[in-house]
């Protein structure tokens, strides 16, 4: 009875570590294959989850997940490179980003090109037999450049060079002007990309000449070029640095701005409520003692004012010829001092006849 027991056990033990593909559920679960999501709207049994929070969950996540399985492997499959894919259709839930999607990468002169003619993409070997050095030596990398210098320990000098000719020094430039040629051709298909007008032999876009803000940028360029980062170079009487879009990143030693990442919901509401609260909490300062005198000062000058008005001289009034009284002062005009100008000669007014 022992033997049957162990059997039987090591049977169930092996049927619940292989379980059945189907899972019946009281609702069906709401799949969208396109997210890979899975939404399970039945409600949970409350006395397993208390009883064993962790084995309830992970059956759930299971079964769950076996339902979402079986959607995947309803899609027509394709094998590539000894594997099995399959197309996603296009996902029906729509999930909020913090970034935009990215837009695909444009491609290349010679992307185009391949895709003109259909050319297509071989896989080539990584490792290459050398019948010189009777081993298998990589297409790339250090150990390519190795194996290059212990096969070319000694190189002929052709007939129409000149004897004293160093080899090794030639062919050291013809690499670094195959690598700038390449980086070259990397930077033109950047600007094909973004769209952006290149000279062709080195002359600038707009025309024969460079204008006024192409001759600032580069004049500002050149004085930050120096060791001290142009903090030493003389300016001109009327010079002026070149400002713009794009300026300030080609200057070297200036300070870039890093963007600031993407707040969270919960950072923006709280740099919402400081601000908030420092607006409100902004009351306007009172000087008590200016205060004071300003007030003091003003009764002083109204007094002053009241005073001016009851001692001021008694009005007349006249009849003109129109017979309409016109208000005039009692108070008799001021007369000259009767001290004459020295510097005036006598007799240079007009003459009476």
């Amino acid at each position: 009875m022992d033997i049957v027991n162990e059997i039987l056990e090591r049977e169930q033990k092996k049927a619940e570590k292989y379980k059945s593909i189907t899972v019946d559920k009281h609702l069906e679960v709401d799949i969208d294959v396109g997210c890979l999501l899975a939404s399970d709207t039945n409600d949970l049994d409350s006395k397993l989850l208390e009883k064993s929070k962790d084995i309830f969950l992970q059956a759930l996540t299971r079964d769950n997940t076996q339902l979402l399985l079986n959607k995947i492997w309803e899609l027509p499959t394709e094998r590539a490179d000894e594997a099995i894919i399959v197309k996603l259709p296009e996902p029906k839930t729509v999930i909020p980003r913090a970034k935009p999607v990215p837009k695909p990468k444009p491609l290349t002169k010679w992307q185009e090109f391949a895709k003109s003619k259909g050319i297509t993409k071989k896989k080539k070997d990584k490792l290459q037999w050398d019948e010189q050095l009777q081993k298998w030596v990589p297409l790339y990398g250090f150990k390519k450049a190795a194996a290059e210098k212990e096969k070319n320990w000694l190189i002929e000098v052709p007939q129409n060079l000149d004897p004293m000719t160093d080899m090794y020094e030639k062919k050291a430039s013809e690499k670094s002007e195959k690598v700038a040629k390449n980086e070259l051709q990397r930077l033109k298909n950047l600007a094909r990309s973004k769209k952006v007008k290149i000279p062709r032999v080195g002359l600038p876009v707009t025309s024969d000449k460079a204008n006024a803000t192409q001759l600032e940028t580069a004049a500002t360029i050149a004085k930050a070029s120096t060791a001290s980062l142009g903090k030493f170079q003389d300016k001109l009487p009327k010079e002026k640095e070149a400002r713009g879009k794009g300026i300030h990143e080609l200057i070297p030693g200036k300070e870039r701005k890093r963007k600031l990442p993407i707040p969270t919901p919960q950072q923006e509401r709280e740099n919402n409520l400081s601000m908030l609260d420092s607006i409100l909490s902004k009351r306007p300062k009172i000087d008590m003692d200016k205060a004071v005198a300003k007030h003091i000062n003003d009764e002083q000058v109204q007094r002053s004012e009241e005073k001016r008005n009851t001692k001021s001289p008694k009005a007349g009034k006249r009849k003109t010829k129109g017979g309409n009284a016109t208000n005039f002062s009692a108070k008799k005009p001021k007369a000259g001092k009767g001290q004459r100008n020295p510097s005036k000669k006598a007799g240079s007014g007009r003459k009476r006849r």
